[in-house]
């Protein structure tokens, strides 16, 4: 497989060039660019792996993680990856939401380990043949998060969608899914209710269910794992963190 990346940061400096330097030994081809957006849309057959260097100020870093941060919402396919400090880590969701970073590594950096998970990445998200994938049903009325997730997944996973309770029961009547993806919090008929639907009905009692949720408060943590779904996630997870717990799952079982 092709293993490209694009690292944005100014490469006449150590740590970028080091960086460089590190990542081409571990086999990966990198491609570099100076963190300004003209010099990224210049960028032929841009890799679909960022990794943004940040500097110590970020007030002087604002149009690039903007640009970036528009970037991967518009083709949710892409992965950020950031390099920085502790300060800088808390700085930056100012600018790009947290679900929109799949891995944040701090300075000093350990080139081996950026290295690894690159690698990791890469394997995770590598496209499987279509008989082989197995299918999941993504439950959400917010229509982007479906979007959002359906790219994530569609790779490795066949990705059905339904935008409310009842369209999930309607399409589970007609299609074999391995796992539903169910928004917690949703009009009419909530998440809780449509898990109550699904293990009532013989033909979809054994499906699992992941709760998907943007509250990460105990009360609402507590409340739903009474409901025993398989897993609770949030929905602020990165795509990284998401395929990892989902490939988790599907390998236990």
């Amino acid at each position: 497989m092709n293993k490209r990346v694009l690292l944005i940061g100014d490469a006449k400096s150590f740590m970028v060039n080091s960086i460089v330097k590190g990542l081409t030994q571990a086999g990966l081809q990198v491609v570099t660019a100076l963190p300004v957006p003209d010099e990224i849309e210049k960028v032929e057959d841009c890799p679909e792996v960022i990794i943004l260097y940040l500097e110590d100020d970020l007030a002087g870093m604002t149009e690039i993680l903007t640009y970036l941060d528009d970037k991967i919402e518009e083709d949710s396919k892409e992965a950020l990856f950031m390099i920085g400090g502790l300060v800088e880590k808390d700085m930056v969701n100012e600018y790009i939401p947290e679900r929109n970073i799949s891995g944040y590594f701090t300075r000093p950096l350990n080139v081996k380990q950026l290295a690894e998970s690159l690698d990791s990445f890469f394997d995770m998200t590598s496209d499987v043949k279509s008989e082989e994938k197995k299918s999941i049903l993504v439950v959400d009325d917010d229509g982007t998060m479906l979007r959002t997730l359906k790219n994530w997944l569609s790779r490795k996973y066949n990705v059905y969608m339904a935008n409310s309770g009842m369209s999930a029961i309607t399409l589970l009547a007609k299609n074999k899914v391995d796992l539903i993806l169910l928004d917690y919090e949703m009009p009419v008929v909530s998440g809780p209710q449509v898990l109550e639907m699904i293990k009532s009905e013989p033909s979809t009692a054994n499906i699992p269910v992941m709760f998907l949720t943007g509250r990460s408060d105990k009360e609402s943590v507590m409340t739903a794992v009474t409901l025993k779904p398989e897993k609770y996630l949030l929905k602020s997870m990165s795509s990284f963190e998401l395929i990892q717990n989902i490939d988790q799952f599907f390998a236990e079982h």
